[in-house]
């Protein structure tokens, strides 16, 4: 049993686990960003990945913590995985479909804890 399950949140340990991989299709997408040809045309997506990187972490912390204030960093995490997913998905490279997935997951569960 997790700390999150001594809380009994199965919602908040599934939250924290797409929060995760969320960070992990990032930090990928990104180290693949820059190494593509048009790398400059993706300054606007490459700074969203670190926004939304840096974001999912911070709230996997807050989360896993049970913090009174979870609440309110899922709900900002939710907003900017939804600009992550809607820069990335501009690109058609698989690594960017992939992470543009992923945070629409992850938007989708964070919304779910910022209610």
């Amino acid at each position: 049993m997790g700390v999150v399950g001594n809380v009994g949140n199965e919602n908040m340990q599934a939250c924290i686990n797409i929060c995760v991989k969320c960070t992990q299709a990032c930090e990928e997408c990104l180290t693949l960003c820059l190494k593509e040809e048009d790398v400059a045309a993706r300054v606007k997506c490459i700074q969203t990945l670190q926004d939304c990187i840096d974001i999912c972490c911070l709230a996997t912390k807050f989360m896993v913590r049970n913090s009174e204030h979870a609440k309110h960093i899922c709900k900002e995490c939710a907003e900017i995985c939804e600009a992550c997913a809607k820069e990335c998905g501009m690109f058609k490279d698989e690594h960017c479909q992939n992470c543009a997935e992923i945070c629409r997951q992850c938007a989708e569960a964070c919304r779910q804890m910022g209610m």
